[in-house]
């Protein structure tokens, strides 16, 4: 008997899984980060204004450059040096919500200096990575690993850093020692902290929709297309002020501290920040509400009622609630529901 052929493919179900666990956005500005290239994206990614989305293959990708610490480590030991594996890792905080969380460190046995202690750096590669890395080393081949690398330098005070890069096709291993430059990583820590405490978007990059650090950016579409966030949070929201403290305020409701939980969801008081939408802004008499422009038509935003619409109702349909007919508000009236599409 022959079995029959499956009704759903298993590859798919897999990542299918994977797509559906919930993966909270990052609450502060990563060392990770700290050495890309655009300010705006920073800025978005730690706004929550553009939250990427992957498929389940590229979660597994990521799934498996994290148990390859364990396995990373399990070798340095198997050759003498002595490797603190940080269990749940070591964070290094700089205040103004810029921080990140080593992989390892290495109190000793390093062969090319055995007592020195190494901050240690964990990383998987393609080919075509790896090779680049291989011929250029790390700061010229993966800068924004060498500035974490600085970062988390800068944070433990050891001036040494050890990069162990493995390659996922044919599992060759490159190794690097790194030497703590303080200009880098004070540069990249008070870099972070200016865009993470800046009330108003940075610019992009670049202006071209077709440069190549912007082609395969998840902000792209936001940038060079739409320029409107796609999500209703209190980091999205103009009522909401990140803090040298590393906290975030809302004035909204006088001032007060917003729990990381409050902020994921926002509220119903929620005003679109006027950097996160394309369209003009005017007064509307009430500080907390704005008007945008929608079509040529004014739009009120805020707390939802008879004259004004929430976030989330504008950006479900910004063109119907502009309707001049004003239908869309003859609907939620009669039937005491709101725009969802």
């Amino acid at each position: 008997m022959k079995i029959p052929s499956p009704n759903h493919s298993i590859a798919a179900l897999i990542d299918k899984a994977h797509e559906s666990r919930v993966s909270l956005t990052r609450e502060h500005l990563g060392a990770s980060m700290l050495g890309h290239p655009c300010d705006r994206w920073l800025w978005l990614s730690f706004r929550w204004a553009v939250q990427q989305q992957f498929p389940g293959r590229i979660l597994r990708l990521f799934r498996r450059g994290q148990n390859e610490e364990a396995t990373i480590i399990a070798d340095l030991k198997a050759i003498g040096l002595n490797v603190r594996d940080l269990q749940n890792q070591m964070r290094v905080d700089f205040g103004s919500h810029v921080g990140g969380s080593l992989d390892a460190i290495i109190d000793s046995g390093v062969p090319e200096a055995p007592n020195k202690k190494h901050v240690a750096e964990f990383k998987t590669h393609s080919k075509k990575s790896f090779d680049e890395l291989e011929k250029k080393g790390v700061e010229q081949a993966k800068f924004e690993h060498f500035v974490q690398m600085q970062v988390y330098m800068h944070g433990t005070k050891i001036d040494r850093a050890l990069y162990v890069a493995v390659c996922k096709d044919d599992d060759r291993i490159y190794t690097e020692r790194v030497e703590y430059d303080e200009g880098v990583a004070i540069n990249a820590i008070n870099r972070g902290k200016r865009i993470a405490l800046s009330d108003r978007m940075p610019p992009p990059l670049s202006t071209d929709p077709t440069w190549y650090q912007c082609k395969f950016c998840p902000a792209h579409t936001f940038c060079h297309k739409t320029q409107t966030t796609e999500h209703v949070n209190c980091r999205t929201c103009a009522h909401s002020t990140a803090t040298e403290d590393s906290t975030w305020v809302c004035e909204r409701h006088g001032g007060s501290e917003i729990p990381v939980q409050w902020q994921r969801e926002g509220c119903a008081s929620h005003v679109l920040h006027p950097d996160m939408v394309p369209w003009q802004r005017e007064d509307c008499g009430d500080e907390w509400k704005t008007i945008y422009i929608i079509n040529g038509h004014q739009v009120r935003n805020g707390h939802p009622d008879e004259f004004t619409f929430g976030s989330k109702e504008i950006l479900a349909n910004p063109e119907f609630c502009a309707d001049p007919s004003k239908d869309a508000m003859k609907i939620r009236e009669k039937f005491d529901g709101s725009i969802v599409g």
